[in-house]
């Protein structure tokens, strides 16, 4: 997957958008007002930082140990950066968004999950 791939993915959630807080070159996924997928590139090669649950990221790392390290500049617990190199296979990737979407979702304040419009009890 790209960069463009993981955009069109992770825009088709709910309530997600795209915004560059940081710099007009870092694209950032957020859901609400949470970081979701922020995309970039570490050591020359395009790359993605996900949420992870802290025993998925460690599992993540052991299964693509030279495509999935721990976060850059990030949580090292609670984020992966995943190198897009095809090491990690596209519908693998889709999972980890997806997780990283539903982290970031459930960690909303409730008033945020409502304007988002997400059913009591769903994230």
């Amino acid at each position: 997957m790209t960069h463009d791939d993981i955009i069109a993915y992770g825009l088709k959630k709910r309530g997600a958008a795209l915004r560059y807080p940081f710099d007009p070159q870092l694209p950032v996924l957020f859901v609400g007002s949470k970081i979701f997928a922020l995309l970039g590139s570490h050591t020359g090669s395009p790359s993605v930082n996900l949420k992870a649950d802290p025993e998925d990221a460690w599992l993540q790392r052991q299964q693509y140990p030279a495509a999935v390290t721990p976060g850059y500049h990030m949580n090292k617990r609670h984020w992966n950066t995943v190198h897009l190199d095809g090491t990690v296979p596209g519908d693998e990737l889709k999972l980890m968004i997806d997780e990283s979407y539903l982290l970031a979702a459930r960690s909303l304040r409730k008033y945020e999950k409502e304007e988002i419009g997400f059913p009591t009890g769903a994230v």
